[in-house]
């Protein structure tokens, strides 16, 4: 009789499940709990790993693609490397249009991953034809076989996390959260958790964070989208030059924005004081809940859970590099004094 063997058939298998974490210092002077969905517990490192694998299985499903397809999407770096990730476990060929803002880091890693890169510049319109939205629309044209993902005006962005994150908080938390603060980029993964806990309790507020330099907060209140919001700003996957169809802003009961520098100093606090290594929008993120805190938004029966969406590995060339921080003008006295490297000579 053979050994039952206790594995996993591939990588794929890993998606989604992550972790629930209690924040016991970040937020030790808040008032209520918080805790963090800890996604770059997924196997690409990110919650992107969920839209990847739900977009990719669903066009397989419906005949969308075959073994002569290639996969291409824009991203600002994890949803390519997440995309490469299930391409290669299921012999996908895969090309990536990545904005120049994504950190050397993210580009490598999609290179090492097998994709074929193109990096555009970050600061032109959306309707220009070097940004990465026009680049890969053109290479899906001109192709042969070839499935443009497009996850800023993809449903099935929003359904992923529908169907996936949204439980998973629902039941990590026991139907006891009261807030969700969550990252809004494509807008897929608010949406998504938005819309399953407005179905189970419709008093639980979905807050978006947004950046300065993005139109999704005015937007989110006027209904209008105004081009004299967006100007340049550093953070990766968070905020947008568009409105993305994948956010559902009717879930959404309000936007918070947040500046580049207290967002990089607080992903470094989550790491000094917290032992979890996160990106920038979890920063963001945390920056968004001192602020609301500050306003009073959060009262001591808060159950806040934030989305904390990748690993911070892909950020040593920006927001963990001292070398960067200080190139960007970031206040480095603003922060605990970092650890340093003695050499021993």
């Amino acid at each position: 009789m053979k050994n039952k063997i206790n594995a996993h058939e591939n990588i794929l298998s890993l998606i989604g499940n992550t972790p629930l974490i209690k924040l016991n210092k970040v937020t030790k002077s808040f008032e209520g709990d918080y805790y963090a969905k800890y996604e770059a517990m997924n196997p690409g490192q990110s919650n992107k790993d969920r839209i990847a694998l739900h977009i990719i299985d669903s066009a397989e499903k419906k005949g969308l693609i075959d073994k002569n397809t290639t996969i291409i999407e824009t991203t600002s770096g994890n949803t390519g490397f997440s995309l490469s990730m299930v391409s290669m476990v299921k012999g996908y060929k895969c090309i990536v249009a990545v904005s120049s803002k994504s950190s050397p880091d993210k580009i490598d890693m999609l290179k090492a991953m097998g994709a074929k890169v193109y990096v555009c510049p970050a600061n032109v319109p959306a309707d220009d034809k070097r940004s990465y939205y026009q680049v890969a629309k053109r290479l899906n044209e001109e192709i042969k076989d070839s499935f443009y993902v497009n996850q800023y005006f993809n449903e099935l962005n929003i359904d992923a996390h529908y169907k996936t994150t949204g439980p998973e908080i629902w039941e990590q938390t026991n139907g006891s959260i009261t807030h969700l603060v969550a990252s809004s980029g494509t807008g897929g993964t608010i949406s998504g958790i938005g819309r399953f806990l407005k179905e189970k309790n419709p008093n639980i507020q979905i807050i978006g964070v947004d950046a300065y330099g993005s139109v999704l907060k005015k937007f989110h209140e006027t209904g209008e989208f105004d081009s004299n919001e967006i100007y340049p700003y550093r953070i990766e996957g968070l905020g947008k030059n568009l409105i993305p169809t994948s956010t559902d802003f009717d879930v959404i009961d309000l936007y918070e924005k947040v500046n580049d520098e207290d967002s990089a100093h607080s992903s470094r606090n989550i790491a000094k004081k917290e032992g979890l290594f996160v990106g920038y929008t979890s920063g963001a993120c945390l920056q968004a809940i001192k602020q609301l805190n500050k306003r009073k938004v959060f009262t001591k029966n808060s159950i806040v859970v934030t989305i904390f969406c990748d690993h911070g590995s892909r950020y040593m060339s920006k927001i963990f590099s001292d070398k960067w921080m200080n190139e960007q003008g970031f206040d480095q006295k603003s922060i605990e004094q970092e650890s340093s490297i003695e050499h021993i000579r």
